[in-house]
């Protein structure tokens, strides 16, 4: 992970575990999943900018009326943010507060390391539950936003509740790993 974008090429999992162990499997699988997740997120993203391009276009240059691209380009853009959390987190490029970290021991870093994933992972899985939650209730009622075009919502309440899942997930297999690094 660089300070200006993403390495695809040099991303490296934050958690460990011993080869072969179950948790080695999990956290290669784990990997794969979000290295394939951000691909797919990268290309919403150019597909949500060439939406919003063509609207800007079509609207200057043919005054033709394009009533779904604002919400097309936030489906994708929710998608894309959501589903890419883990894989960010997975090379800890979230919470972190770094202004600590020169002021304390290594110890103390370990320390606040933990905490910050635990109340993360606390958070997180509340959000992935309301998330579900959402996504239960659009699906079932049959909610559609207010649109002209009426996409169903359960589209983006599943992008969050599963971006959210695997983002508690990402935290949980870190906090097991620290867990077992401390058992030893």
């Amino acid at each position: 992970m660089s300070a200006h974008g993403i390495d695809l090429g040099n991303t490296t999992a934050v958690v460990e575990a011993e080869s072969g162990s179950l948790m080695a499997r999990i956290n290669r699988a784990m990997f794969l999943l979000n290295r394939t997740i951000v691909v797919l997120c990268s290309l919403a993203l150019i597909f949500a900018s060439a939406i919003l391009s063509y609207s800007v276009v079509a609207r200057y240059f043919f005054n033709a009326a394009t009533y779904w691209q604002d919400e097309a380009a936030v489906f994708l853009l929710v998608g894309g943010t959501f589903l890419s959390t883990a894989f960010v987190q997975a090379g800890r490029g979230h919470i972190g507060i770094e202004a600590l970290t020169g002021y304390l021991t290594p110890r103390g870093n370990a320390i606040r390391t933990f905490a910050v994933d635990a109340v993360s992972f606390a958070f997180c899985c509340f959000f992935a539950w309301k998330s579900w939650t959402l996504f239960h209730e659009a699906w079932v009622d049959g909610q559609v936003s207010g649109s002209t075009w009426a996409p169903p919502l359960w589209i983006p309440y599943s992008a969050m509740a599963l971006g959210m899942s695997l983002m508690t997930l990402q935290i949980a297999l870190q906090l097991a790993s620290v867990l077992a690094r401390r058992s030893k």
